[in-house]
């Protein structure tokens, strides 16, 4: 039965690496064109200052929970060493729809943290309420139903990406590359334990 599931999976391009749906480039043309601008401009931030937290009396908060998952708008989504068109840019994400968790807020900067623990600045507008998932760790499978003895639809390989439909107790509705089912919760990253998701 598997050995068929497998045989589906593969044919419907199920598996998604690390290396597909996470491009990760140091900006380093970037970096130096935006220091020569900002030497000039003697706006230059020193790197201590870029490694912190915004103050605390500075912060703008939007009222939503912190730390809450979201997931990406564009295709093209650049992290920054803080929050502002000033900071350089460390990292590129390549992948609309990935997940990834606010942890900090900033006037309408959102500081943002991907499945690896990637940190980083966005502006809120490269970021989208709808939810999503990456499966982690092994093999995990999607069920009909949400139990452990229902029929297996298909099954996702680490780092494959879905929808998150809803969550009910130990068990989420998804959506992975047209498979329609349920997984554990603890199958993947995106939903915080015990969280009611209705997407």
């Amino acid at each position: 039965m598997y050995s068929m599931l497998s045989v589906a999976i593969r044919d419907h391009q199920l598996r998604m690496t690390r290396s597909h749906w996470l491009h990760r480039q140091k900006a380093w043309a970037r970096r130096a064109l935006a220091g020569l601008v900002l030497a000039w401009a003697g706006m230059i931030v020193p790197a201590t200052a870029q490694e912190t937290d915004p103050r605390s009396d500075m912060i703008v908060r939007s009222g939503l929970p912190i730390p809450r998952f979201v997931s990406l708008r564009s295709n093209e989504v650049n992290l920054r060493a803080g929050p502002g068109r000033a900071y350089p840019i460390e990292w590129v994400f390549v992948r609309a729809g990935m997940p990834v968790e606010i942890t900090a807020e900033f006037d309408t900067w959102r500081r943002i943290r991907d499945v690896e623990g990637t940190q980083g600045w966005v502006h809120q507008s490269m970021l989208s309420g709808h939810r999503s998932l990456v499966v982690t760790q092994e093999l995990r499978t999607i069920r009909e139903r949400p139990t452990s003895t229902a029929a297996a639809v298909a099954q996702a390989e680490p780092g494959t990406m879905g929808r998150l439909v809803a969550c009910k107790g130990d068990w989420c509705e998804v959506e992975i590359q047209g498979y329609h089912g349920w997984m554990e919760r603890t199958d993947f990253w995106g939903a915080y334990p015990n969280e009611k998701v209705d997407n």
